[in-house]
């Protein structure tokens, strides 16, 4: 018996209902399926509040981990639970909404607690190399209006240098505008 593929599913709009990411993800998820692929699916909804990482985190996070008190280890909890779900899985299936040219906040919150130096990337030669390598990734965006890769798009370029930096070794776009389709390898 084959082994499920581990699949992280993040979904970012505001909206639970009606939300084109929402809908593309589905059917990027429905598709393994149809292709009989079992699946194994965590599901990240970033429509639930995160916290932003402010100094009591910048100051747990540089603390080596063997110095961690216990202030530290509430402080990381949900940050190494977020991580914890991006190392269990194979491949990252993340939804994105473009809302004014870019991410929305809930996603940025959600990078900025998986992007862990010494834990999910490291620099090397003042550069990040990922830690995390092997992981696939499929993009899924979702724009009532701003071109894919265009000079007004903030998100596409910004989400390849956070999946680069966590080591994902290849990834795939899929983007709705409006009506149209576009898929990018």
């Amino acid at each position: 018996m084959t082994q499920p593929m581990k699949i992280l599913r993040v979904d970012s709009s505001a909206k639970t209902e009606n939300s084109e990411s929402r809908r593309l993800t589905d059917r990027i998820i429905d598709g393994l399926k149809t292709n009989g692929k079992s699946l194994d699916v965590t599901v990240r909804d970033l429509n639930q509040s995160l916290p932003q990482v402010n100094t009591a985190w910048i100051e747990a996070n540089n603390t080596p981990s063997d110095d961690h008190n216990d202030e530290h280890k509430k402080t990381l909890a949900l940050s190494n639970t977020l991580v914890g779900e991006i190392e269990a899985a194979d491949t990252l299936i993340i939804g994105v909404a473009l809302y004014n040219f870019s991410i929305t906040a809930s996603l940025k919150l959600w990078i900025d607690l998986v992007c862990r130096a010494r834990k999910t990337f490291a620099y090397v030669d003042g550069s990040p190399k990922g830690l995390m390598t092997g992981k696939k990734a499929i993009i899924c965006f979702a724009s009532g209006g701003t071109p894919f890769e265009s000079n007004i798009d903030f998100a596409s370029g910004y989400l390849d240098i956070f999946l680069v930096s966590l080591g994902s070794q290849m990834s795939h776009s899929f983007q709705l505008t409006s009506t149209s389709w576009m898929i990018n390898h």
